[in-house]
């Protein structure tokens, strides 16, 4: 017997907010198949979910599902069956459910899959209830067969953060883009791990010292030289000597 979605009340967000604002070049822009979309706006609207699940920073060409997107241009599968296979490929679970604990996968695909951030801790823990009973897949499955997610998206229209921008305000929420994929959590057992930031210090404290020391006085002796060469006339000028 399966645990029931706990009950969670929804706090005053952007998106629950009625908006009569005009739309402007801020607002998010709609991809959906409704009007038959031609090949290239099909493109367009594939591109536009990659970057609503996998975020630029995750968009790269080994991450791509082929034979999703074969699927989804020949009307095998919705947009909604889209964004399902995304989230559930390979690539989307290693770049972001390996490195996480529950708590930040939930949000994650809250914000990703219903465009919009987490109402409160009590709706983390009862959808990380939902990922641990049923796996990612039924967790996924709950969240694209939530009333939410049909209200706003449907089957046909790619999930986007929602009235991100509000007229009232000098400045609107942040794009869920600048959100770390991974939390503080994983960070701290990067250097248990072997894994050190990337500073000029630790750089040189590296196995290739010499190496960058050497190539590093080697460059500095060529522009003193040619710079000496060209003040006496020796060597055309080029450039900034």
């Amino acid at each position: 017997m399966s645990i029931p979605l706990l009950e969670y009340a929804p706090s005053s967000q952007n998106q629950r907010v009625v908006g009569f604002e005009i739309p402007g070049d801020e607002q998010p822009r709609i991809y959906t198949t409704d009007n038959l979309p031609s090949a290239t706006e099909m493109d367009v609207l594939i591109l536009a979910a990659y970057r609503q699940i996998f975020h630029e920073q995750q968009m790269l060409s080994s991450n791509r599902q082929i034979i999703l997107e074969s699927q989804l241009r020949t009307g095998m599968i919705t947009v909604k069956e889209f964004i399902r296979g995304l989230v559930l490929s390979d690539s989307f679970r290693r770049l972001n459910y390996d490195v996480n604990n529950n708590y930040r996968f939930v949000e994650i695909c809250v914000q990703r899959i219903l465009g919009r951030t987490i109402y409160s801790d009590r709706e983390k823990f009862a959808w990380s209830t939902v990922l641990a009973t049923k796996g990612i897949a039924g967790f996924v499955t709950e969240l694209l067969n939530s009333e939410e997610y049909l209200d706003n998206f449907g089957d046909d229209t790619v999930p986007y953060q929602r009235r991100r921008i509000l007229p009232q305000r000098s400045q609107g929420e942040l794009p869920f883009e600048r959100m770390a994929r991974y939390g503080t959590d994983y960070r701290d057992k990067l250097p248990k791990r072997g894994y050190q930031p990337f500073t000029l210090q630790t750089f040189l404290r590296g196995p290739n010292r010499d190496l960058v020391l050497l190539t590093i006085g080697s460059g500095l002796a060529l522009i003193a030289t040619l710079s000496l060469l060209t003040y006496f006339g020796l060597f055309p000028q080029i450039g900034p000597f």
